[in-house]
C-alpha cells in the first residue's frame, strides 16, 4: 500500500521538484501540493494523507504553526519539516509542535524518501548535528514576547502591534522591553535580529 503525502512549499519550482522526486518512488503517492500553510491545512483535512512534508516559512501560516494546529486537532498525520534553516531554535519549536522529522533542503534526495518511509512507520528523523545543537541553548522568550517581537521586527509600530494582538500599547512596550532585556539587545530591531538568527521567531 502506498504512503500518501501532501507537500506544502511556497516556491513553485521547489514544490514541483519535490513532488516529481517523490512520485518516482513506487511506494509514495503525492495526494496534494499546497502553496501556503492554510491551503495545506485544508488539503490535509480533505485528503487525509499519512505524511505532511512542509517548509517552515510560508504565507498565511508557517510550517510550525501548521504542525501545531494538526497536533491540536489530533489528525494523526505525521509531519516532516524540510527547510533551509539549520537553526536549533526552529528544531526545538518543531519538536514541541509534534513534528516527526526535520530535514535540511541540502540533504540528498534519497534521504527524503527514506525519511518519509521511516516517519510513516512510526520513527523519527532529525538532522543529527542540529539535534545536538538544539539542546545546548534554550529559548528564553514566551509565546507572547515572540509574537510582539516578530511584528516589531517586521516594522510594525507599538500601536499597530497592540491593535493586531488586542493588547494595550503599554503591555506591548512591556513585552518588548522584556524581550530586549532577555536577549541582551539595545533595541527592538536588534532583539528581533538576534531572535531570528537563533530560530526563536
Amino acid at each position: 500500500m502506498s504512503i500518501r503525502i501532501v507537500i506544502a512549499e511556497d516556491q513553485a519550482m521547489v514544490l514541483g521538484a519535490l513532488a516529481a522526486l517523490l512520485e518516482n518512488e513506487g511506494d509514495i503517492t503525492v495526494a496534494g501540493q499546497a502553496r501556503n500553510g492554510r491551503e495545506a491545512l485544508q488539503m490535509v483535512l480533505s485528503q487525509k494523507p499519512d505524511v505532511l512534508l512542509s517548509d517552515i516559512e510560508m504565507p498565511e501560516m508557517s510550517g510550525l504553526e501548521l504542525a501545531a494546529e494538526l497536533k491540536r486537532q489530533r489528525l494523526g498525520v505525521r509531519v516532516i519539516i524540510l527547510t533551509t534553516f539549520a537553526r536549533a531554535g526552529y528544531l526545538r519549536r518543531a519538536l514541541d509542535a509534534g513534528v516527526s522529522g526535520y530535514l535540511l533542503k541540502d540533504a540528498p534526495a534519497t534521504a527524503l524518501a527514506d525519511a518519509v518511509r521511516r516517519v510513516h512507520a512510526g520513527g523519527r528523523v532529525i538532522d543529527p548535528e542540529l539535534a545536538a545543537e538544539a539542546w545546548s541553548e534554550s529559548d528564553p522568550l514566551t509565546d507572547r514576547e515572540r509574537q510582539v517581537l516578530r511584528q516589531a521586527g517586521d516594522g510594525a509600530t507599538g500601536a499597530e502591534i497592540a491593535a493586531t494582538l488586542n493588547l494595550s500599547e503599554g503591555t506591548v512596550r512591556n513585552y518588548l522591553s522584556e524581550a530586549i532585556s532577555k536577549l541582551g539587545a539595545s533595541n527592538r530591531t536588534e532583539a528581533a535580529r538576534i531572535a531570528r538568527q537563533k530560530g526563536w521567531l
